[in-house]
């Protein structure tokens, strides 16, 4: 899994500059602080459209 910085990012948490990666997994992008730990996920459009309000998202799994 390939992780990506955030050029001029700063964490919510601590406020450091620069410290956030990115990964995408499943469909669902995670943003993580490599300073204090903080992690934020952000669903793709699709994903979203199958989570009911309020709900975290960890996958989306669907059988064929």
């Amino acid at each position: 899994m390939k992780k990506r910085f955030i050029a001029g990012a700063v964490c919510p948490k601590c406020k450091a500059m620069d410290t956030l990666s990115l990964i995408k997994e499943n469909g669902v992008e995670k943003v993580t602080c490599v300073s204090c730990g903080e992690s934020m996920t952000q669903p793709e459009e699709q994903v979203a459209k199958e989570v009911r309000p309020y709900e975290q998202v960890i996958g989306v799994f669907k059988q064929d």
